[in-house]
């Protein structure tokens, strides 16, 4: 099996095909997660102007995307990930997530952090972002301690 090559960009989220795996995305985080637990950014909230919104492109293919928030100046918080089933487990979201930390250091940021579930649905999204040098913190942000939330964050080069 070849390797698969991946084209990452900057997306408008006018796609049918990237709208229709967000629509997966924000449903499974729906099912996953209570309702006051559930943090994913909605079509409009992934719009916002401080919002970068990256799809992943396999061919014509969609393997995935991400969002990445600025929260101040040095400081911005990867909202969104998600990997197309029929992409799983082929590098998508590691490819992605270099990518994002890339993005920041350019963009002078100094601190990436995010919100992902607690839950074992979760698990598997903890273990990437702790092999990527992630660690446990604190809330940040708005966000209030949550029993079915876990937050990370990863200090970057300047």
């Amino acid at each position: 099996m070849g390797k698969i090559r991946l084209e990452i960009r900057i997306d408008d989220l006018q796609s049918e095909t990237v709208i229709g795996l967000l629509r997966e995305h924000l449903a499974a985080m729906a099912a996953e997660s209570p309702e006051d637990s559930c943090h994913a950014l909605d079509l409009d909230g992934l719009r916002a102007p401080e919002v970068t919104f990256w799809s992943v492109w396999d061919g014509d293919e969609l393997a995935g995307f991400g969002a990445v928030k600025r929260l101040t100046e040095e400081h911005a918080e990867i909202k969104s990930m998600k990997t197309a089933p029929g992409h799983l487990r082929k590098g998508v979201a590691s490819t992605l997530l270099s990518h994002v930390i890339q993005e920041a250091e350019r963009h002078a940021i100094s601190r990436l952090s995010l919100e992902t579930g607690s839950m074992e649905y979760f698990a598997p999204a903890r273990k990437l972002y702790a092999s990527f040098g992630f660690i446990p913190c604190e809330p940040f942000g708005d966000y209030k301690p949550d029993p079915y939330s876990v937050f990370m964050t990863l200090s970057l080069k300047r």
